[in-house]
């Protein structure tokens, strides 16, 4: 089947050894798209995360199953704090439309899942970023403001001295 996004093999594999870790299982061989396309695997992996049994087609057989496991996945990702940004369309999932974004997804559910406090279960990709509030005197405020940023530009030791533009002069 030809793809129309640009693999990430090595974020697939890693994705998948995560899913893995976290279920306690091997899981099938293939390939990420493939192993993940009925939504049966997310949907094992958001009762993990949920603590829960979490309502889903155990024997998905048409595109709508399909589409709702994948559904009962992405709302147990955005109940553990997923942006929505970060989640996909079912469709993306089953139809294979936009299978990094599932990747985007499954990375971000990690994410979050490492900045809970306590947290002991198999990591996957970055740190969430934390807050890191910043306090400032008056005094220090008002001395930034007298500072010409370099964005501004400088021209610090710049003359047109030696610079030739077309023909010289003659005379």
């Amino acid at each position: 089947m030809a793809h129309r996004y640009k693999k990430d093999p090595e974020g697939e594999a890693q994705a998948l050894g995560w899913i893995s870790e976290m279920l306690g299982e091997t899981l099938p061989a293939g390939e990420f798209d493939e192993i993940l396309e009925d939504g049966l695997i997310l949907c094992r992996l958001a009762e993990k995360i949920a603590g829960k049994k979490i309502p889903h087609n155990k024997k998905p057989k048409t595109k709508f199953q399909k589409m709702e496991n994948a559904q009962s996945f992405q709302q147990v990702a955005k109940d553990v704090g997923v942006r929505t940004m970060d989640t996909f369309q079912p469709v993306d999932l089953v139809e294979r439309k936009d299978i990094p974004q599932v990747l985007q997804c499954v990375f971000a559910v990690a994410r979050v899942l490492q900045a809970k406090p306590g947290w002991s279960g198999p990591e996957l990709g970055p740190k969430q970023a934390t807050e890191n509030k910043r306090e400032f005197t008056d005094e220090q405020l008002n001395a930034g403001k007298d500072v010409i940023s370099l964005q501004y530009g400088s021209n610090k030791g710049a003359t047109a001295a030696g610079v030739n533009m077309g023909q010289t002069r003659h005379m």
